[in-house]
């Protein structure tokens, strides 16, 4: 008894090493590092609080060791800035709207173009589809690495001249876009004059009158304070922004299999809260931006249909430019979603 006792409490202990050892190897691959994590939204925002919860999870299941650093509100530089400090190197990680990289891989312009969605379980779907990890798998190539969507939210429209609550009132305003060919084409085709611009220079612009309006979500109209310097806003969900969490490629190809799971992981996993976090803020935001003073316009139903046709040119045009079989893909996977509601 007393030998089979003893046999049994070698064995364990055995294990115990063996697993000691196995632990002590994977922490051995993971090494201390800052990672710099820049965005152009502000840190009470939604994308701040997803980029606060990512670094909590990295924490945690690096032992310590990885420790995300947000830079928010744009310090490091406008998103334009960020893509090139990713691919050379001096910044780890970002997140932005995906259509700022269709320089590099056009057919990221395909998520937002002009009503494509009509909710965000259609978006859903469609980011965390074939279609979601087709586009991300197109980037390495361009020195970046895509982990995971996130979201920013469906686009709206302020100004500071007056209410728009038809297709012609957006004739003739100076409108700031994003830094992408398809929103300086899609205002154009409205009859306002888009201004590309990087997000940090916004408000200054609009409080000087260089520009009339924007268009963005929601929470970032509130959390930006663009109701300082905008009276009128109109709900248009006229395009739907995801986020792309990037990694620049000489960032990642330093890290080992053990820290690049981590990273992948963790992003994977504070998805479902940051869209929530997204979705429940913009839920909110339109009484509270009324009750700080902005005059609220929902567009009708007749003139988004109205919007969209007049679009439909350069819906189409950027469609066929960027990859009609993927456009077509995504199309009939949203068409096999409505039909089955």
């Amino acid at each position: 008894m007393m030998t089979s006792f003893l046999k049994t409490c070698c064995s364990a202990l055995v294990l115990a090493a063996s697993l000691s050892g196995i632990g002590t190897a994977t922490a051995a691959d993971i090494q201390s590092r800052t990672i710099k994590f820049a965005f152009v939204q502000t840190i009470d925002s939604h994308w701040g609080l997803g980029a606060q919860k990512f670094a909590e999870i990295v924490k945690e299941k690096s032992g310590g060791k990885l420790k995300i650093k947000p830079f928010a509100s744009g310090v490091l530089g406008g998103d334009i800035q960020t893509v090139s400090a990713l691919q050379g190197g001096t910044v780890e990680m970002s997140m932005m709207a995906p259509s700022l990289l269709a320089g590099l891989v056009k057919e990221f312009s395909i998520f937002e173009l002009p009503f494509i969605f009509r909710d965000t379980r259609e978006s859903d779907a469609v980011l965390d589809g074939p279609v979601g990890k087709t586009l991300t798998g197109m980037l390495p190539d361009k020195g970046l690495v895509g982990l995971s969507y996130w979201e920013h939210g469906f686009r709206n429209l302020t100004n500071n001249r007056h209410p728009i609550a038809k297709l012609e009132d957006v004739e003739g305003l100076k409108i700031r876009v994003l830094q992408s060919p398809l929103y300086i084409d899609t205002f154009n085709a409205l009859g306002a004059n888009a201004v590309p611009m990087p997000l940090p220079e916004l408000y200054t612009a609009l409080e000087s009158g260089a520009v009339d309006g924007q268009e963005n979500p929601l929470v970032t109209i509130e959390s930006a304070k663009f109701n300082e310097v905008q009276k009128y806003l109109t709900i248009t969900n006229h395009s739907y922004n995801p986020l792309i969490v990037l990694a620049g490629k000489k960032f990642w190809d330093k890290l080992s299999p053990d820290e690049r799971q981590i990273l992948t992981d963790a992003a994977e996993e504070v998805k479902p809260y940051q869209r929530a976090v997204s979705r429940e803020m913009t839920a909110k935001v339109a009484e509270s931006l009324k009750a700080k003073g902005m005059v609220v316009t929902e567009l009708p139903d007749g003139e988004k249909a109205r919007i969209a046709a007049k679009l439909k040119p350069v819906t189409e045009k950027l469609a066929a430019s960027i990859n009609p079989e993927l456009v077509q893909q995504m199309q009939d996977q949203l068409d096999h979603m409505r039909a089955g509601q």
